[in-house]
């Protein structure tokens, strides 16, 4: 190797003293440059080489990451992945993220002088390899995210000089955490083992290991009453497993602990006020647990508490006053005390968390009236307060929060009508006021709210038409106005979201016809590679998951998950005439409801709605035959065209069967029995498939009042119903 790096000096030499003339300085960079080029190249040990090549021998690699090691190729800079001392010995294999499976060649452990391995983040299905017990200089082992099966192998005991064991996700390694592992290593700092499904309970021996600083053992299979640790631990995390019993101070580690997860355990008791003398916690998740009583007005944090979580307990009593110090540069980031039952009003003094990013205090039994000064928080991203017993209106302050990206506030006594100032929110993606009494008609505004994405209006006494500041919520996926006074006919421009996948207009006054639908309308309606699945006989309700993350630097990030049927929902209005042939041409279209409404015509064939789950076009006056098609619709779990005017015959070959009492009111129409024979539709024996009564709020009330009670006047009704002039007569007076 000095050969040729002398021979490249004294070479570079005779070029510049025959060719030109250089500027000392450049001259001087030029041969540090051949230098860096030269001196790091090191050629691999002979013997570390074959264990390399024997290992490669045994791994699938598709994306060709390890074409470097060759046979040919001596040189261990080349070798991706691979580090080496200046002797050529492999110090340091980092293979992580590379699309890797297999099992591990034995020759890998061969690699004496080896100091750290990461296979992190591939598809090895093997056992954990026994051998590695013989790699004695290994202080770094990150095995996470494989598919490794059948335990910890004892022979790792022999690590001595190991600081870091990763391992998790591994699901299948399952079994009980080795004993020894808090004895094997004096140096341990950093033990991950969450998510490999280990059982039993936390050896003694880790509770005592004195080096050990970052322990994270979540979701886990294990169980016993919680200890308190008695090393200054950094991080805590034994989320999502089976621990019981109650709340230590964790005094070993006041003033080292900065993340402290317990969420989703079986701890009981209530929160001790010692736990607020961690000095340097920032983090403290103790959510999804058995926790009870008040929390004693002792317990405040200091101002590097950045996130603070006790959702989803039994908590009581009024939210103190003060939970948290506060500067102007520092505090609380993340408030989240929803599911559990505070009472009373909120305290004004949250409004004083200046930093605070994200505040959910919903499910709880809070009341009186949302904080005037709520609008002094400008840096607040998401506000959930839904599911109390808040009233007043909603404090035109609130437009102080220029951030915010989510306003949910459903499920309240909440009244007063929709502010015209509130399109200073233009950065809001979630608007959810739903279940409360709010009044007057959607501002032109809202037109300044570009960015929705969730809006539901559902539930209120809200009026007025449909206006043009809908349409520039060009991002829309989900929009309900259901159950409100809305009226007037449905503008040209309905269908024309390109993002939407729910839409629910029912129960309101809307009259005229349906629009037909543009063909350039929501790819979501017309595609079928949809990414929203449901389970057979899933539901039409919307379900949002609204989270937000907290990084070591104060920042957030914001995610919501929206669950619901791609669907339209019209049923319950006064919309007559014909249904556009456009509607029943949408292919990604799962749900679709316009029951009880007076519209009329005959049913066109349904062959192209390939991804529909629900039908539900009942008590209207449609005519004609039934297309057979329907039946070839294999994902059609729900359908109901009862109570109309259909004639003809329904063979029973075509497999109507599975939807008893789907075709119950229709006076001329033949249901082919077993026998041959031909059934009357006027009555049936069933009551039709309807949506089920938590599925649908509308018709299935109506449904099941109509037939179970009155099904003779219903009868009566459908006759004189499916006449042309009475239908006339009908809709304008209804009107």
């Amino acid at each position: 190797m000095g050969h040729t790096w002398g021979y490249a000096i004294s070479s570079f030499f005779s070029f510049t003293s025959h060719h030109c003339f250089l500027h000392p300085l450049t001259l001087l960079c030029m041969i540090f440059l051949l230098c860096s080029t030269t001196c790091h190249s090191i050629d691999i040990h002979p013997q570390d080489k074959v264990s390399l090549l024997c290992f490669k021998s045994w791994i699938q690699d598709p994306d060709q990451v390890l074409s470097s090691w060759g046979s040919s190729n001596n040189n261990c800079t080349n070798w991706n992945g691979i580090t080496c001392d200046n002797t050529g010995h492999v110090l340091l294999v980092n293979l992580t993220s590379m699309n890797l499976s297999g099992q591990i060649h034995p020759s890998f452990c061969n690699l004496s002088y080896l100091e750290k391995v990461d296979f992190s983040h591939n598809n090895f299905t093997c056992p954990l390899p026994v051998c590695f017990g013989n790699l004695l200089g290994l202080r770094t082992v990150d095995l996470s995210h494989n598919r490794f099966h059948g335990g910890v192998p004892d022979s790792f005991v022999r690590l001595k000089q190991l600081t870091e064991l990763v391992l998790s996700g591994n699901p299948d390694l399952g079994g009980p955490i080795p004993g020894w592992i808090g004895n094997f290593s004096a140096y341990l700092e950093r033990l991950q083992l969450g998510f490999c499904s280990f059982n039993g309970m936390i050896p003694d021996s880790l509770v005592y290991l004195k080096s050990l600083n970052y322990l994270d053992l979540e979701n886990n299979l294990l169980s016993g009453n919680l200890v308190d640790f008695h090393q200054p631990l950094v991080l805590l995390n034994l989320a999502s497993n089976r621990f019981s019993g109650t709340l230590p101070c964790f005094s070993a580690a006041i003033k080292s602990l900065t993340v402290l997860n317990l969420s989703n355990n079986s701890i009981v008791g209530g929160i001790p006020a010692c736990i607020a003398s961690l000095e340097v916690l920032s983090h403290l998740n103790l959510s999804g647990n058995h926790l009870k009583y008040r929390i004693s007005p002792r317990l405040v944090f200091s101002e590097k508490l950045l996130v603070l979580d006790l959702s989803n307990n039994g908590l009581s009593g009024p939210i103190p006053g003060k939970i948290a110090e506060t500067t102007e540069k520092q505090g609380l980031v993340l408030l989240d005390l929803s599911h559990n039952q505070f009472s009373g009003e909120i305290p004004l003094k949250i409004t004083e968390l200046k930093s605070l990013q994200a505040l959910f205090l919903s499910h709880n039994l809070l009341s009186g009236e949302i904080p005037a000064r709520i609008g002094n928080l400008t840096y607040l991203e998401v506000i959930d307060l839904s599911h109390n017993s808040l009233s007043g209106t909603i404090p035109l302050n609130i437009v102080g929060c220029f951030q915010l990206l989510a306003l949910i506030l459903n499920n309240n006594n909440l009244s007063g009508v929709i502010q015209p100032e509130f399109d200073a929110l233009d950065s809001l993606k979630i608007l959810d006021i739903s279940n409360n009494r709010f009044s007057g008609d959607i501002p032109l505004t809202l037109a300044g709210c570009k960015s929705l994405e969730i809006v539901d209006f559902s539930s209120n006494d809200l009026s007025g038409s449909l206006n043009d500041a809908i349409t520039k919520w060009t991002n829309l996926r989900y929009l309900s106005l259901a159950q409100n006074k809305f009226s007037g006919t449905l503008p040209s421009w309905l269908f024309t979201f390109q993002a939407i996948e729910m839409m629910d207009f029912s129960h309101n006054k809307f009259s005229g016809f349906i629009p037909d639908v543009n063909v350039k309308g929501s790819s979501l309606f017309n595609s079928r590679d949809l990414t929203v699945k449901e389970p057979t006989g899933a539901t039409r309700n919307v379900q949002l998951r609204v989270s937000v993350i907290v990084s070591d630097n104060n920042q957030s990030s914001f995610t919501y998950n929206l669950s619901s049927m791609v669907g339209i929902d019209l049923s319950n209005n006064l919309l007559h005439g014909e249904i556009p042939r456009g509607l029943f041409g949408l292919a990604g279209l799962q749900y679709l409801n316009l029951s009880s409404n007076f519209l009329d015509g005959q049913l066109p064939g349904l062959q192209k709605m390939q991804s529909l789950k629900a039908l539900d076009l009942s008590h209207n006056s449609l005519s004609g035959h039934i297309p057979g098609n329907i039946s070839s619709l294999q994902g059609l779990d729900t359908l109901n065209l009862s109570y109309n005017c259909f004639s003809g015959s329904v063979p029973q070959k075509q497999g109507y069967g599975r939807f008893p009492g789907a075709f119950a009111g229709n006076p001329d129409l033949c249901l082919e029995s077993s026998g041959g024979g031909c059934e009357d539709g006027r009555v049936s024996s069933e009551q039709g498939s309807f949506f089920g009564e938590d599925r649908m709020d509308g018709p299935i009330s109506v449904g099941i009042f109509f037939i179970s009670a009155f099904i003779s006047f219903d009868v009566g009704v459908v006759v004189l119903f499916c006449s042309t002039r009475a239908r006339n007569y009908i809709l304008r007076t209804k009107v």
